[in-house]
């Protein structure tokens, strides 16, 4: 073959392989500004189905907003309040799309119905909450707070049936798609994998160099993928548990991460005044979203290609302003 043809191949195979790491035209999308809160937004979800959004603030509440994916109305919200302490993080009921759980510095675990804003539920815990997940058939919520206990709560009678002290910093928790495994970041640079509900030592997978501070699970069930204080994010074979890749765009420490709903990218942030998007397959970063603060939440929706983003954004007096934005619209 002539060397000419090989190149004309070459380029080819380059530009087909460019096509296919960028199946969204990320370059032609623009993010939206939500303001509602009156401190900074630590934590953003989607709720099962995609329709709405929630917010926890440090301002002591959550917000349900209602964004639609291709409409430029104004964005409702209802105010959840009750919990007399930063709301750090929350999760809505994988298997409904109106009850949505949050955890609070108050030592409450509370569960709310989105329509009216009414707390339906409400658990009395041991220490400052700061990680909440559901299990994914929506029958258990695992609890994580500051003094590196996790409890695990039945959903339908909204009291505890486990609860373990960990003699090691304990950060972001997830349970796998089916439910029998779980999985806990730590500060040693490791992730603890839990058999489930007995939670027995399966392995330790020696992570990172520096701790793990978050983890998401792919939603098609291949891989997971730990966020570290080494700013770097690692991509497991969830059968094998082998790290597969590496994702190397940050510069400081990983806060947040999220698989988009395909499952083809990921969204990682820090303090790095970007949000990085690459390609799961390639680790190639396709995209990056400036930002004006340090990022506390990334999530993608679970059914379109919508990334919601809150950090520590200050206004000019800086002061909080308690903002968090949405991207992945086609007009600002």
């Amino acid at each position: 073959m002539a060397p000419s043809v090989h190149l004309e191949a070459f380029a080819n195979n380059r530009k087909k392989k460019a096509m296919m790491e960028e199946t969204i035209p990320f370059k032609n999308l623009h993010s939206r500004e939500y303001q509602g809160h009156k401190k900074k937004v630590h934590s953003v979800a989607w709720n099962c189905i995609g329709t709405k959004l929630a917010s926890g603030s440090v301002d002591q509440t959550a917000r349900i907003w209602q964004i639609e994916p291709h409409g430029h109305g104004k964005a409702k919200d209802i105010e959840l309040k009750g919990h007399t302490d930063s709301v750090d993080q929350l999760c809505w009921d994988p298997k409904h799309a109106d009850l949505i759980a949050t955890a609070s510095g108050d030592k409450t675990v509370r569960l709310w119905d989105a329509r009216s804003g009414k707390c339906s539920q409400q658990a009395e815990l041991s220490g400052e909450n700061i990680n909440i997940t559901y299990k994914p058939d929506g029958t258990h919520i695992a609890v994580g707070n500051r003094d590196d206990e996790l409890t695990i709560l039945d959903v339908r009678k909204f009291k505890m049936i486990h609860k373990r002290k960990f003699n090691y910093e304990v950060n972001e928790i997830a349970w796998n798609m089916t439910g029998d495994m779980f999985f806990l970041t730590t500060g040693n640079g490791t992730v603890e994998v839990l058999a489930y509900p007995s939670l027995r030592a399966v392995d330790t997978l020696m992570a990172h160099t520096a701790g793990c501070y978050c983890i998401a699970i792919d939603p098609l069930g291949r891989y997971f993928a730990v966020g570290s204080a080494d700013s770097l994010v690692s991509l497991w074979d969830i059968k094998e548990m082998l790290c597969v890749r590496t994702f190397t765009k940050l510069e400081w420490p990983v806060r947040t991460i999220s698989f988009n709903h395909t499952g083809e990218y990921i969204a990682s942030a820090s303090e790095d005044l970007f949000i990085d998007i690459s390609n799961v397959q390639t680790g190639r970063s396709v995209h990056q979203i400036p930002c004006r603060a340090a990022m506390n939440s990334v999530e993608w929706n679970p059914k379109y290609n919508l990334l919601a983003y809150a950090g520590d954004d200050k206004n000019k007096y800086q002061a909080d302003e308690g903002v968090f934005r949405v991207f992945g619209f086609e007009s600002a």
